[in-house]
């Protein structure tokens, strides 16, 4: 998975691709009307949210691979997965059945350090009958799990662990594919043994 990058195309901005490289998209702005030219403070879940609605209904991002997920400061990030990637997520998603609720795939989740896309979650159904199509969650899914890729960097895999059980989530996961390892995680700090019984044996090629 390749991490990029670009420029935030809210309140009224206009994006042009000013240079293109494997770790990194850049592109400049064209401030139109009253639009501030720079963002002197991070954005808060709110104005997340509200970013997240317009790019998903904007042309520009139509055919962008992978998730898009938004930093605190109205920066893009573009995740494009491998196709073990997406059967680690399909298969995930397959091990959930037996569980009341509901599995889901990258959904948005609006958090106070970011709007972050979970590889896959679940979620109950108080949960959906409280959020329904909300888009971004403005609450994290029970469970939500990020398979971890080469380009992710550890202290970014801590940031959105944190940033799910901070906004409503009971676990987050990490999947390790390389190591063929998982990491759990609590409110309370790592944890042993999850408390949604899904069954992980034979979930690696």
């Amino acid at each position: 998975m390749t991490n990029g990058r670009l420029s935030r195309p809210d309140r009224g901005l206009r994006l042009a691709v000013q240079s293109i490289h494997p770790l990194s998209i850049r592109a400049r702005t064209h401030v139109m009307d009253d639009t501030p030219e720079v963002i002197d403070k991070p954005l808060t879940p709110e104005e997340l949210g509200e970013m997240y609605r317009k790019m998903c209904v904007d042309p520009f991002f139509a055919n962008v691979p992978g998730k898009l997920e938004v930093d605190t400061w109205g920066r893009v990030i573009m995740s494009p997965a491998s196709t073990y990637h997406g059967k680690l997520q399909a298969r995930l998603v397959q091990r959930m059945t037996p569980l009341d609720g509901q599995a889901l795939v990258e959904v948005g989740i609006a958090t106070a350090s970011g709007l972050f896309v979970p590889d896959v979650a679940w979620a109950s159904a108080e949960f959906i009958a409280t959020h329904g199509n909300e888009t971004p969650f403005t609450q994290a899914p029970e469970l939500c799990i990020e398979v971890a890729s080469p380009s992710n960097s550890r202290k970014e895999l801590n940031e959105k662990v944190a940033a799910y059980l901070a906004t409503g989530g009971v676990e987050a996961w990490i999947v390790f594919p390389q190591s063929r390892r998982f990491e759990l995680y609590g409110r309370q700090g790592r944890i042993e043994q999850s408390a949604f019984v899904i069954d992980l044996t034979g979930l690696f090629d």
